[in-house]
């Protein structure tokens, strides 16, 4: 009988300590008898993947700066597009999943100079490069990894005081809030500032500018109920003007038609957080 491929997932919700910086965290072994490769949509979650394994390879990004070539513990940044990865044989890694917001502070570089970018994480933040991943690969179980990455990432964020402005972390949270729908302008104008003024500091500080950014977090929205509602259901809930407008979205952010998405049901940052979780002991522990 053949080698067989297989996922072993857990989840760890972090502590108070990272609210609102760190959507969650997961821990994953996959092991596959040969290479597995992915297209990785758009997403607001943006990976930073801490990996005591074999490294992935990203093949191409259709709205990359700087993405092409073979990371072991990287960064995603804010994008619009999706990329191509691919690995041989397993794969064993950390996954945490930052907001925008997260990733501003925790790696203390100004959204937009990460965005569009996959960076080596010693190049942004060396307490959790190598080092840690060193002692993650060391240690015996998730929950064991789980404490060393989270530890190392308090540590960061204390480290790190610097941040968004607060209106821009309001304009964000609505934008979330509102599943990508709010309306920009209004936005703009109940934060006090110009529309020129507040859209560049927005896309300094995330990564993208107001409108890219509720484009993503809307796809994302409609993403999640391809599948499970008609197509032109899903384009009405989520407010796009019909069925063709969904589609060019989907075309966009994930690289194939909203029936191609629907079918694939391909692991996503929203559905590692949200999704099913391996049933053994060590499992049941990190979910507390």
């Amino acid at each position: 009988m053949g080698a067989r491929h297989h996922v072993h997932l857990v989840r760890h919700r972090p502590g108070p300590a990272l609210a609102g910086l760190v959507a969650g965290v997961v821990g994953m072994s996959e092991r596959a008898p040969g290479p597995v490769r992915r297209r990785q949509p758009a997403g607001s979650l943006l990976p930073l993947v801490v990996s005591f394994g074999d490294p992935l390879r990203i093949d191409a990004h259709s709205d990359a700066v700087e993405a092409r070539g073979t990371y072991r513990s990287f960064f995603a940044g804010f994008s619009t597009g999706h990329a191509l990865t691919r690995f041989d044989g397993g794969q064993d890694c950390v996954q945490v999943y930052l907001t925008p917001l997260g990733a501003r502070r925790l790696l203390g570089a100004p959204g937009v100079e990460l965005a569009r970018r996959v960076v080596r994480v010693d190049d942004v933040a060396a307490r959790l490069g190598h080092g840690l991943t060193d002692r993650v690969g060391e240690a015996a179980t998730w929950t064991e990894r789980f404490a060393l990455v989270e530890a190392a990432l308090v540590e960061q964020a204390a480290a790190q005081r610097s941040g968004a402005p607060p209106w821009v972390e309001w304009m964000w949270e609505q934008i979330v809030a509102s599943g990508g729908r709010a309306a920009i302008g209004p936005l703009v104008r109940a934060t006090g500032w110009s529309q020129r003024h507040a859209t560049t500091v927005f896309e300094r500080e995330i990564g993208l500018t107001p409108k890219q950014a509720a484009g993503v977090v809307r796809f994302e929205a409609a993403a999640a109920d391809l599948g499970r509602l008609p197509a032109a259901e899903v384009a009405a809930r989520h407010g796009y003007y019909d069925q063709s407008h969904l589609s060019r979205a989907v075309a966009r952010y994930a690289g194939e038609t909203p029936g191609e998405l629907a079918a694939a049901r391909r692991p996503t940052a929203l559905t590692a957080l949200g999704g099913p979780v391996s049933a053994d002991d060590e499992g049941r522990a990190a979910r507390r």
